[in-house]
């Protein structure tokens, strides 16, 4: 099966590659940047063979995309319409999600979420905890039957940043990294050890109550554009997978494509 997968966040658009299931790329792009996404399209599309059963020299591929910005969803469906000829298939919309939801609103969810969640069920098989740390941070739980309960979502890091500096009249934007030591001998230091430890404390504390409400500890993962800055102090994650949107949205579409086959059998 050939895929091309596209994760529209806040930030970024990530788009993968998949051939005969294997995956070729991921290669990531701001959603701002009209001719970058192009041409990232375009040499995806091109490395996808021509069917054997098409006289027009149509692709043997699909491209799905989860979304959670509809501005970029609308760049995207464009992009492809105007120099692919092809339609995009969305999360939630045309393939539908792929697992139950126990919410109050499902409709309202993140698809990107729920994507996540149920790759990282896929493999463990048993209750799992997903924390995406990108623009916000959102911390979901499953049970051990596969069912969404639901999550808590936060501030990400770059938004506790500015809204420092944007919220106060000295101080300054902080790009955050790992601190050398968890107390700052400067602002800038000060300012980033506050964040960068918040938000470890904060997914330990919230999956630490979903171990109490369920009677055991959940497999954690960890995942996210900034999941690489915060892992090496998240003793509690058995595992970090930073593309897990993206395994997800595979994941869905290959769900919906075995459940129509058994239908029509």
């Amino acid at each position: 099966m050939n895929i091309i997968a596209v994760d529209i966040g806040n930030t970024n658009i990530a788009v993968a590659l998949y051939l005969q299931d294997e995956e070729e790329f991921i290669k990531s792009v701001s959603g701002r940047s009209h001719a970058k996404l192009t041409e990232l399209f375009k040499s995806a599309w091109e490395k996808i063979p021509v069917a054997e059963s098409s006289s027009e020299g149509k692709r043997d591929g699909v491209i799905v995309v989860c979304s959670v910005k509809p501005a970029w969803t609308k760049l995207v469906r464009e992009i492809v319409k105007d120099n692919l000829d092809e339609k995009v298939h969305i999360i939630g919309e045309d393939i539908p999600l792929p697992m139950t939801l126990w919410l109050d609103e499902p409709d309202k969810v993140g698809t990107d979420r729920v994507v996540s969640a149920a790759a990282a069920y896929a493999v463990v098989k048993d209750a799992v905890a997903v924390a995406d740390v990108g623009t916000a941070v959102t911390i979901d739980l499953v049970d051990d039957k596969g069912i969404f309960l639901g999550g808590a979502i936060c501030p990400g890091l770059d938004i506790g940043a500015s809204a420092l500096k944007e919220h106060t009249a000295q101080l300054p934007k902080v790009k955050i990294t790992r601190p050398k030591a968890p107390y700052g001998k400067n602002t800038n230091e000060a300012i980033n050890c506050g964040l960068y430890y918040s938000a470890v404390a904060t997914v330990q504390e919230v999956i630490r109550r979903y171990a109490e409400s369920l009677g055991k500890w959940p497999h954690t993962v960890l995942t996210g554009s900034a999941a690489e800055i915060i892992k090496d102090d998240c003793e509690f994650i058995d595992s970090c997978v930073p593309d897990l949107v993206i395994k997800g949205i595979v994941l869905a579409y290959k769900k919906y494509i075995e459940e129509k086959m058994e239908q029509v059998i």
